[in-house]
């Protein structure tokens, strides 16, 4: 039987992590939801009339930047910029947010796409939806471990791709 990663240590290893992202790290980025139901698109799969976004829903995370790059092709020079987010399960859990490709964060005013996702990040390398309770020498495994984090992958996109502008109110 495993000692250690039952909820009492997951909820710890959780409120410090929000407390470092919150208190210490302080890194925060905007995160938009595509809205696939208010999105009207064409036979191509195009939106014609734009894309249309759910939020900003503020999110505290750790960001890893990678360095900017400016590719040449025959059109002229391009920008390229990934950032990777990395956001607690259980806060994105509490605002009802599941990142998705196609999604946008906004960070310093710069818009990124979301390209992929992770989310293996396991508390002692335990997955509580797999245990394998057929193990006789070791049951209640489901008690164990968590999926603790998701790793978003972007790209950056100019900003009037997304289409995602300030109104007055």
């Amino acid at each position: 039987m495993a000692l250690f990663g039952r909820q009492r240590d997951i909820d710890l290893f959780t409120t410090i992590n929000r407390e470092l992202l919150g208190d210490v790290i302080t890194q925060q980025c905007a995160f938009y939801k595509f809205a696939l139901e208010k999105t009207s698109v064409n036979i191509y799969g195009e939106a014609a009339d734009g894309a249309f976004y759910d939020g900003p829903t503020l999110f505290n995370c750790l960001i890893e930047r990678s360095d900017q790059e400016f590719p040449e092709s025959d059109l002229g020079i391009d920008f390229n910029w990934g950032i990777t987010f990395k956001f607690l399960r259980e806060d994105l859990k509490d605002a009802n947010v599941v990142p998705q490709v196609g999604d946008i964060i906004l960070y310093y005013n710069g818009y990124y796409e979301v390209e992929s996702t992770n989310a293996n990040q396991y508390i002692l390398g335990k997955n509580p939806d797999y245990p394998y309770n057929t193990n006789p020498l070791n049951p209640g495994l489901e008690q164990f471990g968590a999926n603790y984090s998701i790793i978003c992958n972007t790209v950056y996109v100019p900003g009037d791709k997304p289409g995602i502008t300030r109104e007055r109110l």
